[in-house]
């Protein structure tokens, strides 16, 4: 076994931790909302207990106070559709019942249409927008979706979305040799395959995540990369989509070694259709993606 495995084997091994929590993964001037567009309670009057409350006991959502709890709050209420598409926000309304100034307000508003959650405009006020409008890419967006009833949704299109990034890089990688990046493939295949043996899953999970990590580094396109990243942080986030990397099994080791292989060989159709087969190993998968393509 290389130094690399045995050293990465190791560290896993003094993590007492289980596998890796989710990751951790913000304008415009808006006008309030004429009176008329207060049609009913507002949803929050329903929400959990005063964000500002909260906020007094602890630091903030993510070091970045009650402003960072707020958006927090109001992001879920949005993605989770407790406060649907159209419905007007008023500050005022926000601020008494979360206990916030109006600054607090104003500055999480504009976070939230920053995200394409919310518009401003004059003489309208600010609204909630439909989900067609909401960048989707956005970590915390993407965390809301985990953690709501979207979850499954968000689930599918993260396979789907791993569907048309790895397939492709593979392919891409195979034409970029790289002596040193072979090794370190073949280095988490070993440690893949002998965390296995051992059902040590920690590992494992951290040998696979480098390997896919690595393929698409060394594809040379910087685009597929920047996907892949807001991919394997919401991966982490949503638990993961069902695919040949969630559970260990001998078929799984086998099409991650087939890849490293058909890389060794520069075969980009071979290597594509090794990972196309990786992510289909359990049937289930198959009702969400196509089936791998033979060429």
């Amino acid at each position: 076994m290389s130094t690399l495995a045995h050293t990465m084997m190791t560290a896993a091994r003094s993590t007492d931790s289980g596998l890796a929590g989710p990751g951790g993964l913000d304008r415009y001037p808006y006008a309030e909302a004429p009176a008329v567009d207060r049609v009913g309670a507002p949803a929050w009057e329903t929400a959990e207990p005063e964000l500002g409350r909260v906020g007094r006991r602890a630091t903030g959502n993510r070091g970045r106070g009650l402003h960072g709890q707020l958006v927090q709050q109001l992001g879920q209420m949005i993605v989770s559709g407790d406060l649907g598409a159209d419905r007007p926000l008023v500050p005022e309304e926000i601020g008494q019942r979360f206990e916030v100034s109006r600054t607090v307000v104003r500055e999480s508003l504009r976070v939230l249409e920053a995200k394409g959650l919310v518009s401003a405009r004059p003489n309208v006020g600010t609204r909630v927008r439909p989900v067609s409008d909401w960048n989707l890419l956005d970590p915390d967006i993407i965390e809301w979706r985990a953690f709501g009833p979207q979850r499954d949704n968000q689930r599918r299109e993260l396979s789907e979305l791993r569907w048309t990034i790895e397939p492709l890089a593979a392919r891409l990688a195979a034409g970029h040799g790289r002596p040193d990046v072979q090794q370190r493939l073949s280095d988490m295949v070993e440690i893949m395959a002998h965390a296995m043996g051992q059902g040590d899953a920690l590992t494992y999970s951290r040998a696979d995540a480098e390997f896919h990590s690595l393929l698409i580094q060394v594809a040379s396109n910087r685009m597929l990369e920047h996907l892949w990243g807001i991919v394997s942080s919401a991966l982490q986030v949503s638990g993961g989509p069902v695919t040949g990397c969630d559970r260990p099994n001998d078929a799984s080791l086998s099409h991650h070694g087939r890849i490293v292989d058909a890389l060794a060989a520069g075969d980009g159709t071979a290597a594509e259709t090794a990972m196309r087969q990786l992510l289909a190993v359990h049937p289930e998968v198959e009702r969400v993606v196509p089936a791998p393509r033979e060429h």
